[in-house]
């Protein structure tokens, strides 16, 4: 029996920061993974699609903006493939940095499958079937989640996908359907079609991206049909199934049902958590309806000495959460003081083009919750720094409290907005005012003086609109 203090299961963005924290705070830790340092967004999630958007910005601007820019191509080729390698050299090179800091923090690798019988213990089966037992006074779950599927769909990894396979894969599809528009399904929607694919998109709900502020899904809807893509909000998928030259997906919306065919589909539509033969259930540790792991503030869940993070508590499926949510963990087991998370006002980002990234209560929120709410709103065309980019789609809106002129949200789609979210986040977070982002002298010609222009229009104010 290999003895510790913390035993950490899953080694993605919430399991491996937890392991370093408890290991800063003086205890002995072992992390255990099936398959991969960093997890789901180092290998095959966060990490390698931005790699991979990036090729898409290079790709759409010399496909379609030569002229706006002055030069031009003959016989212009496009290496998808390419791409896809120089992603996956982006994720082996942060991956193998995850092994750098475990060794650092003398944190114990363990690679093969998890399992907690009884309590305290941790079984773990190795790739060969050696087994090993693990003990510790308290156990981390940090296991994260799956792609969640359609009733009756075979997910086969060449005609029907998930983000794991399309990823990977180095073949540029001809054609898609991209099933769900939220962040997955905007991304690679962006992706393909930069490098000329027929894109389609289905969402069940009124909107693309439909957690957003609906001026901000609205004005998406316009920048992504201005570029080719095919949208069908408020429809269902009916159902999607192979065929000898790709996929035929029937849904049914609003102009009856339709029969889409591609080369193929992605199914985005959601995620499951990997909560399953962890021997959770058998232990009495309290799952939700959907099987996430129910947590308190600290991330202690309903057994003592077992707690959970990231994904697997169905709080707000983001890394950036899990790793705050790892900190947390490992400072509440060592007894330090702890500050828990609100969620709300957690920044969210999805990295289409344009980019779209908020905070905090949307507009129809904030009238529902508030008596008296302001907004302001300055668009990037009135932007010199965003012109001079020639990418000038979008705005920023902040939603303001009327009574204390306090941030109660903020709202953007444009260039690099995922990058203007921190000064907005602290300001709230610190209780300062809109006022204060206001009187903020911000550099000239910058992105960043959309807020202050924002601000400005917010408090009645407004200098150049």
């Amino acid at each position: 029996m290999e003895e510790f203090d913390v035993i950490v299961i899953g080694a993605g963005p919430g399991g491996y920061v937890a392991a370093i924290r408890s290991a800063q705070l003086g205890m002995k830790v072992a992390i255990v993974d099936k398959q991969w340092m960093g997890g789901v967004c180092l290998n095959v999630g966060c990490i390698p699609s931005k790699a991979l958007l990036k090729n898409a910005e290079v790709a759409h601007t010399l496909r379609e903006r030569g002229k706006e820019f002055g030069f031009s191509f003959e016989n212009l080729k496009l290496d998808y493939a390419a791409a896809v390698k120089r992603s996956r050299q982006v994720s082996d090179r942060l991956t193998r940095g995850i092994g750098f800091l475990m060794k650092k923090n003398d944190v114990t690798v363990v690679m093969g499958t998890a399992k907690i019988n009884p309590i305290g213990k941790v079984i773990v089966t190795e790739a060969t079937g050696a087994i090993r037992e693990l003990e510790a006074n308290d156990i981390i779950v940090a296991t994260g989640s799956h792609p969640s599927s359609i009733p009756g769909v075979v997910i086969d990894g060449e005609k029907i996908l998930t983000y794991h396979h399309a990823i990977l894969q180095e073949k540029l599809p001809g054609s898609v359907v991209i099933i769900g528009a939220g962040a997955i399904g905007l991304e690679f929607a962006t992706l393909w079609n930069a490098y000329g694919s027929q894109v389609t998109m289905v969402e069940m709900l009124p909107n693309i991206a439909p957690l957003e502020d609906v001026e901000v899904s609205e004005e998406l809807a316009k920048a992504f049909t201005k570029r080719g893509i095919n949208l069908h909000v408020n429809t269902r998928v009916k159902s999607v199934e192979a065929t000898p030259n790709g996929v035929k997906v029937t849904i049914e919306g609003e102009n009856g049902i339709q029969v889409l065919e591609a080369e193929q589909a992605l199914v985005a539509i959601g995620f499951k958590p990997n909560t399953a033969d962890l021997g959770l259930e058998e232990l009495g540790v309290e799952l939700t309806e959907r099987k996430f792991i129910a947590v308190e503030d600290d991330m202690s869940t309903s057994i003592e000495h077992i707690w959970a993070i990231g994904d697997v508590t169905g709080e707000l499926l983001l890394a950036h959460v899990a790793s705050r949510q790892g900190i947390i963990c490992a400072e509440a087991i060592a007894l330090e003081e702890i500050e828990p998370i609100n969620y709300v006002n957690v920044p969210r980002a999805t990295y289409c083009f344009p980019q779209v990234a908020s905070f905090g209560l949307t507009e129809a929120q904030a009238r529902e919750r508030f008596e008296s709410v302001k907004i302001g709103k300055f668009p990037f065309q009135a932007t010199g720094k965003a012109l001079g980019l020639g990418d000038y789609v979008g705005f920023v809106k902040i939603v303001m409290d009327g009574m204390d002129d306090t941030i109660l949200g903020a709202h953007m789609i444009g260039p690099e907005v995922s990058e203007l979210l921190p000064e907005l986040t602290l300001t709230q977070l610190n209780g300062m005012t809109v006022d204060d982002i206001a009187r903020n002298i911000h550099a000239h010609p910058t992105l960043s003086e959309t807020l202050m222009e924002a601000a400005e229009s917010a408090l009645g104010r407004a200098i150049h609109i």
